[in-house]
């Protein structure tokens, strides 16, 4: 199995944490962000990883070093030059795996209790699958018979559909996780646009122009998702990691 780490976000939302350290390297739980991801991965059956970096970018590759890769096959994506957003950051990650097997795209800030293996072994049926949940915010994805079908900013009401016929319905609504599959199709197509580009907008343009089959795998209320961008819950991320992580 592939995996790509996002790890070259700036953090701001960690602050102080994250003043002279990388997101990826603050510690829950007595262990970095980035080693619990790394050993959830390797649980799950990865022993292909690229982890694209920018920010203070040359500890995480001094972390890796010192710990051997964990025992893996672990490449970097290096962005310290020029900082890609997620769609340019995936794109240029997912182009330094030797094969075209699926690669399952994760957050390093994001911690669960998703079963990563069955996500993955889902994956053949689209070109790409994203892990979703029930709304938490008012930017919502729209998804109707397993296929994506709109986002909207319920606060502003700037809506994109891919079906211009599709009504958007409350019971349609989904939260992006931060965890998604993809294949070489998808990398292929993402590297035809610019160098640096958003995830998201990305994926509705694609489903709109029928270029990309994007389907999801919806979590039901037995899953658990924190995401690790505040300092105030990490003690809550740290109660994952003891519960679901190694």
């Amino acid at each position: 199995m592939n995996a790509i780490i996002l790890a070259a976000g700036l953090g701001t939302r960690l602050r102080p944490l994250t003043d002279n350290t990388p997101k990826a390297l603050v510690e829950v739980g007595g262990k970095t962000m980035l080693e619990h991801q790394i050993l959830n991965l390797k649980k799950a059956g990865v022993s292909n990883i690229v982890i694209n970096i920018h920010y203070f970018g040359e500890q995480i590759i001094e972390f890796l070093k010192a710990n051997n890769n964990f025992g893996l096959s672990i490449k970097i994506s290096d962005e310290r030059d020029l900082l890609l957003d997620t769609g340019g950051g995936i794109a240029k990650a997912g182009s330094l795996f030797e094969t075209d097997t699926p690669i399952l795209v994760h957050n390093v800030d994001i911690f669960t209790n998703v079963d990563l293996k069955k996500i993955y072994s889902e994956s053949d049926k689209y070109d790409v699958m994203l892990v979703t949940e029930r709304p938490r915010s008012n930017r919502v994805l729209y998804f109707t018979n397993n296929q994506l079908c709109g986002w909207r900013n319920k606060s502003t009401n700037e809506t994109i559909l891919t079906d211009e016929e599709y009504i958007p319905n409350a019971s349609d609504e989904r939260a992006f996780m931060g965890i998604h599959v993809l294949n070489a199709k998808t990398i292929s197509l993402m590297r035809e646009y610019k160098e640096a580009f958003p995830l998201i907008p990305f994926y509705l343009n694609a489903s709109k122009s029928r270029k990309l089959n994007i389907g999801e795998m919806f979590c039901n209320d037995n899953i658990v998702r924190v995401d690790a961008g505040k300092p105030e819950v990490l003690t809550e991320c740290k109660e994952i990691i003891d519960k679901f992580y190694l």
